[in-house]
């Protein structure tokens, strides 16, 4: 992959990749710097890409190994001089666009609530449920790339995503979400 090709995978995938990484990182901040760390391994790869490929599945497992190298090392450091955990740490969240200029501002603010309701819910989800659905639904991802980007058989990916939003359906009913 040339400089020009790179720079094109950028432009078509680097929303959905940026997207995706500020979701596994559950911040603003962290995500920003895993989608950097993304990217950066990816320039120092680019000669070994191929564009013919699919080379955003490969920048995504790319972004799923260095979050769990991230948190391997966390968890290592913890374990020798434990500090403020990561959950404690300030949660900006994911802010979605695409509102409709003519809603109240009161619609807004109900719209933004509940899209923080129910990605705390994702968040919450085991990572094994967690990881799927975020490159399912942030990154545009079908089965068969995530499949391909986790290890794992189609049939596995489906039926954790199912388990994934049984567990979903459950905590939105116990609280009255109806929709």
């Amino acid at each position: 992959m040339n400089n020009d090709e790179f720079e094109r995978f950028v432009r078509a995938s680097g929303k959905d990749i940026l997207r995706f990484c500020r979701m596994t990182a559950k911040d603003v901040e962290n995500g920003d710097e895993l989608y950097q760390d993304t990217m950066l391994k990816l320039l120092e790869r680019k000669k070994q890409l191929d564009s013919a490929q699919n080379t955003k599945s490969y920048a995504l497992s790319t972004s799923i190994y260095l979050w769990k190298n991230k948190k391997k090392k966390y968890a290592n450091r913890m374990r020798l001089l434990p500090i403020d955990s990561m959950d404690e740490m300030s949660d900006e969240g994911y802010e979605i666009s695409g509102h409709d200029n003519a809603s109240s501002p009161e619609h807004i603010v109900l719209q933004q609530t509940e899209a923080d309701m129910i990605q705390g819910f994702v968040a919450s989800l085991p990572e094994k449920y967690k990881i799927p659905i975020y490159l399912y639904y942030s990154a545009d991802m079908p089965i068969h790339d995530i499949s391909r980007i986790l290890g794992l058989p189609e049939g596995t990916v489906k039926s954790r995503m199912r388990k994934a939003k049984k567990q979903l359906k459950e905590k939105l009913e116990a609280i009255g979400y109806d929709r």
